[in-house]
């Protein structure tokens, strides 16, 4: 498939070059399910002013298109060689406590979400080029999406993102997927 090289300002969210099917499935799998989402649970936005909900659908777009957009070779190439990327990227990712803060829901279960998924993501990343990196990053993920279904009365779209948060950050950045980084040992 074509590969388009990517403007460095796109380089943290498509690699340095990424085919147009990756780029569009990204794009279409985060408009969809946020657009779904919205769809499913109008109540989400209901009681907000447009510029709370239009900017909480975007941090919700952003979660959902980088959960997938993260599982590309391109992108996971591009962090695995720069290491400081990796701990800016994985810093920088308050996105569901900013959704939740939005949203007026559940701020206390996304900030529990946000600091699981970024101590597991730090802890992932210190694994780089061991083999014991996926077996990690896969028990932390296991362990965060068996556990918050458990939260008690937390909303159901909320947990729909934390989940894919988890997916995003701690399994689909933090690993590197494709050997970008230096083969293990």
């Amino acid at each position: 498939m074509k590969q388009l090289r990517m403007p460095s300002y796109l380089h943290d969210v498509f690699g340095e070059k990424q085919s147009v099917g990756a780029i569009l499935t990204i794009l279409l799998f985060g408009g969809m399910l946020t657009a779904a989402l919205y769809y499913r649970f109008p109540e989400m936005t209901g009681h907000l002013p447009a510029w709370r909900s239009t900017l909480a659908l975007l941090l919700i777009f952003d979660v959902f298109a980088g959960c997938i957009a993260n599982f590309t070779a391109s992108t996971s190439n591009f962090y695995a060689a720069r290491a400081a990327n990796r701990i800016v990227f994985i810093a920088v990712h308050v996105h569901i406590v900013l959704i939740a803060f939005l949203l007026n829901t559940d701020t206390g279960y996304a900030f529990g979400i946000w600091a699981y998924t970024v101590i597991g993501a730090f802890i992932v990343n210190a694994l780089i080029r061991k083999h014991t990196q996926l077996f990690a990053a896969s028990l932390l993920m296991a362990a965060g999406l068996g556990c918050m279904p458990m939260l008690p009365g937390i909303t159901p779209y909320m947990l729909i993102i934390g989940m894919l948060f988890v997916i995003k950050v701690l399994f689909g950045f933090a690993v590197d997927h494709y050997g970008g980084g230096k083969p293990c040992r």
